[in-house]
């Protein structure tokens, strides 16, 4: 279990089957033709033919079937007979951003929780029924925004997936005792001091967060949840959290794999059916969000290397200047090439490593750059050179060929996510959470092919901006906490401190 990825990010991948490399290879041609292309034919699949020369854009889109039971849960099924298996993947449309005030790491929790056992799944059965049927891929993730459950089975076992998601929907609270609450709530509290507390540079996320989005924003705190409010909780808060948020009007169930449909269909209805819906769960406005000035957060910490974090509130997942945002931090570090790595890593050689990215969310998003000096070099000299490659990117923009390999990474990690019925699954699931369309794919792609230089070059000098940031600058000091601690602050919302 973990707090889980934010969103789609290119990841590098080999090509797989011959396939798999057909499709990349015609989606990949005809990105790097069409740097300008805008339209995207809808609902039309063909994974495997090749995209045309001109300037259309790739023919590919999701051939899926939703339907919505009467309490409320909706259900999409994408079935695809390759490989003998299906994936269940259960979003619940609850994260930490909609936590009440004193209760941040509720939806962390119950992740855990809900692995624990339910009213007829015994106590840290649910992984040992999966893997004795040959599951893989058993897990669950929290993030700001939502929660997923999702597993692999083999294609006879769907049904043993499905009574196990249905089981802890329905009857969670009729197993889950003070016992288990608390057990839960120590393993919680013990993966925030392994993976912040006690981690290289583990508390300046928190930092950043608390700086970057006011007091009273859903993004103020991090998922992971504080000690503090996880030991104020009661049971009655643990219900209460429950029943308003993992009810089957709060959730989508997506089937990805080999099933039959009409089959599918009925395990489901079986399962899930009798689970009574609950009272309509309100989903939060998106918040317009700024940094007033620039802020510059001091930090020391008992680490080896200095390091630097720029960071901007930006839009939110799947809005107007998103994907630019995402192509603009490829051409920043995506690969050996890209400006900050080729001038910081390789030019320069005063930094081991850097990392852009565009952390896209529901309510809004952060755009960060991530840079770790040499031995014998400040965060203060990466900074610099930071802040000249930005300068160039608002003022002359990218390149054409900068624009087609991003663009090329992004087709790369679209193609194989579309090979396996995991990722696919979830992929369709973060279209129905953040757009409301399961086959949102062809318009997801139509981002990145409609995307240009200019577009690219707009959104940066809209939402980087050489000021309206969070700058933290990492000083290595023995005999302090690895994690770091806050010397100063300058510039902030509450001032200098």
């Amino acid at each position: 279990m973990s707090t889980g990825p934010r969103h789609l990010a290119p990841r590098p991948r080999a090509p797989g089957s011959l396939r798999a490399r057909a499709r990349f290879a015609a989606f990949g041609a005809t990105l790097a033709a069409s740097a300008a292309a805008t339209a995207v034919a809808a609902d039309v699949p063909s994974p495997a033919a090749p995209g045309p020369a001109a300037a259309a854009a790739p023919r590919i889109a999701l051939n899926v079937e939703t339907t919505q039971l009467a309490n409320g849960l909706q259900v999409v099924l994408d079935e695809d007979h390759r490989t003998p298996i299906v994936t269940v993947n259960l979003w619940y449309h609850v994260g930490s951003k909609d936590e009440a005030p004193g209760r941040n790491g509720f939806a962390h929790l119950f992740e855990h929780v809900m692995f624990q056992g339910s009213k007829h799944v015994p106590e840290d059965t649910y992984f040992r029924f999966l893997e004795r049927a040959g599951a893989t891929s058993i897990n669950g993730t929290t993030n700001t925004d939502r929660t997923n459950y999702f597993e692999t089975v083999p294609a006879n076992q769907l049904e043993l997936a499905l009574w196990l998601e249905s089981d802890r929907m329905g009857f969670l609270l009729a197993h889950a005792d003070e016992k288990t609450f608390a057990s839960q709530r120590d393993v919680v509290k013990n993966e925030r001091r392994q993976n912040y507390e006690n981690a290289p540079y583990g508390l300046v996320v928190s930092f950043i967060r608390e700086e970057l989005f006011p007091k009273e924003h859903p993004y103020h705190l991090l998922t992971i949840g504080s000690p503090q409010d996880l030991d104020a909780a009661s049971m009655d808060d643990v219900r209460s959290f429950f029943r308003q948020n993992y009810v089957p009007n709060n959730a989508t169930l997506v089937l990805s794999g080999d099933f039959d449909k009409k089959r599918a269909r009925e395990l489901v209805d079986k399962w899930f059916g009798p689970i009574p819906r609950g009272a309509d769960v309100p989903r939060k406005a998106k918040i317009t969000t700024t940094h007033p000035g620039e802020a510059r957060i001091d930090v020391e910490a008992g680490v080896e290397l200095p390091r630097v974090y720029v960071s901007w509130p930006t839009p939110a997942f799947f809005d107007a200047g998103d994907r630019e945002l995402d192509l603009a931090a490829h051409v920043l570090t995506g690969g050996k090439t890209s400006r900050l790595y080729k001038r910081l890593v390789y030019d320069l050689q005063i930094a081991q490593s850097v990392s852009a990215s565009q952390e896209s969310m529901e309510l809004g998003s952060m755009f960060e750059i991530v840079a770790t000096a040499r031995q014998g070099h400040t965060a203060e000299e990466l900074l610099k050179v930071i802040d000249e490659e930005l300068a160039k990117l608002r003022s002359a923009g990218i390149e054409d060929a900068e624009l087609a390999r991003a663009k090329t990474s992004f087709a790369t990690d679209t193609i194989f996510d579309l090979e396996r019925s995991s990722a696919r699954a979830n992929r369709i699931n973060t279209y129905v959470h953040y757009t409301g369309d399961p086959a949102f794919l062809s318009k997801d792609l139509a981002r990145t092919t409609a995307a240009t230089t200019r577009t690219v070059a707009d959104a940066a000098r809209t939402w980087l901006k050489e000021k309206d940031r969070v700058v933290t600058l990492v000083t290595p000091k023995p005999n302090v906490p690895i994690a770091g601690r806050i010397v100063k602050i300058t510039g902030g919302r509450g001032g200098a401190r």
